[in-house]
């Protein structure tokens, strides 16, 4: 797995216009191909209109899943620049799609190559991007009597406390990086005088 990726921080819409065209570029985070298509066919029916709804979406922490449409516009010169982009700026789980309403001049292949791709790399600018560690779910098990204290130094400590269930026992779920896994285990064996139990689950990703 690849130890981080960047994706896009929030949805939401850049518009430029350039030679009487509207350029309108619209971004989300997709954790799948198929929530990246269904963003799509949306801002297809907002846009009925439009002469382009071209797109492009990057998928898989390692980029795995990469699909982009010209829709029209002559071949390469909109979803593939757009596509560009994103990889070009290490985007992962994003959709873009570019909405253009023709003004009646002609940019060419290059104004067109330009354009697209520039007001993808705007939105990114103006939406914000943001970074994913990856990390392992670990477990934590105490008895109540540690578990309150234990919950407060975690969080002291800075880490990324998921989750806490109070039964026969309490456990505490957090996320590690798998570089402080054993440095964590013996902090923990300390804190808890060795009456804590950790258990490592599966990896994952989370906010830097």
């Amino acid at each position: 797995m690849q130890e981080q990726y960047r994706t896009v921080a929030r949805a939401g819409v850049h518009e430029t216009e350039i030679n009487r065209s509207r350029f309108i570029c619209a971004l989300a985070p997709a954790a799948t191909e198929q929530e990246a298509q269904d963003f799509v066919a949306r801002v297809r029916k907002e846009h009925p209109a439009a002469n382009h709804n071209c797109f492009a979406y990057v998928i898989g922490a390692d980029a795995s899943v990469q699909k982009a449409s010209d829709d029209g516009e002559p071949g390469g010169t909109a979803g593939v620049p757009m596509l560009q982009m994103l990889t070009r700026r290490e985007m992962r789980y994003v959709v873009a799609v570019v909405t253009r309403y023709f003004g009646g001049v002609k940019l060419g292949a290059g104004g067109l190559i330009r354009a697209y791709g520039g007001v993808v790399g705007e939105a990114l600018d103006a939406l914000g991007t943001l970074t994913r560690l990856r990390f392992r779910i670990a477990t934590v098990t105490v008895d109540h009597q540690r578990a309150g204290r234990l919950e407060n130094e975690l969080r002291a400590t800075g880490r990324g406390v998921r989750e806490v269930r109070y039964a026969e026992a309490v456990t505490i779920e957090i996320g590690l990086p798998d570089a402080d896994v054993e440095e964590f285990r013996r902090w923990l064996a300390d804190a808890t005088a060795g009456e804590a139990r950790l258990e490592l689950g599966e990896e994952a990703y989370g906010d830097a």
